[in-house]
């Protein structure tokens, strides 16, 4: 496809990504976070199927951030090192999480790894209600991400919908243009 016809993608694109900031205030979610979603829905494979799988990936990047964050505080109450108690809790959560392979819906775990780096990311910022205890800052930071990671989601199933009929077309002209064919003799 010549670039005057492929052009249109890159707009496309940059006219979801503009949409996609000027609604994030309104509807309250992180486009960082939307942003690197939108991202994984390419990097698993643009389809419906594993969109799911990176939600729920998302959601189980969270719970293994709480697992760790829980771990770690419980074995430190059982009086293992500071540093220690972190780090046979990262190993338990991660043997878990890598054992997600094996069961169907949850096998796509990169989105795990995204999902709960973001997840940790989120609890270190200043977004919580004042006062709230660590379970209500769980809560709040898992709603932010998954809301967040729902937007880029759909953000990536609308580019790929676009790009998908929009490259159909084009291969439909050109197939129009071209000279019919010569039987051989």
């Amino acid at each position: 496809m010549p670039y005057s016809k492929f052009v249109l993608i890159p707009l496309f694109i940059a006219a979801q990504a503009t949409i996609m900031m000027v609604i994030e205030p309104t509807l309250g979610f992180v486009s960082w976070i939307s942003f690197q979603a939108w991202a994984m829905y390419f990097l698993a494979g643009c389809s419906p199927k594993m969109g799911l799988k990176t939600f729920l990936g998302y959601l189980g990047g969270a719970a293994a951030s709480i697992g760790i964050m829980q771990g770690a505080s419980i074995f430190g109450a059982m009086g293992l090192a500071n540093g220690t108690n972190l780090y046979l809790a990262v190993f338990i959560v991660v043997v878990l999480v890598i054992s997600a392979e094996y069961v169907q819906w949850f096998d796509f775990v990169p989105s795990w790894f995204v999902g709960a780096g973001v997840f940790f990311g989120l609890m270190n910022l200043d977004i919580f209600t004042e006062g709230a205890s660590i379970w209500a800052m769980y809560g709040q930071s898992t709603v932010k991400l998954m809301w967040s990671c729902m937007i880029g989601l759909a953000f990536g199933a609308v580019t790929v919908a676009f790009r998908t009929w929009y490259e159909a077309q084009v291969n439909t002209e050109t197939a129009d243009k071209q000279p019919p064919a010569v039987p051989a003799e």
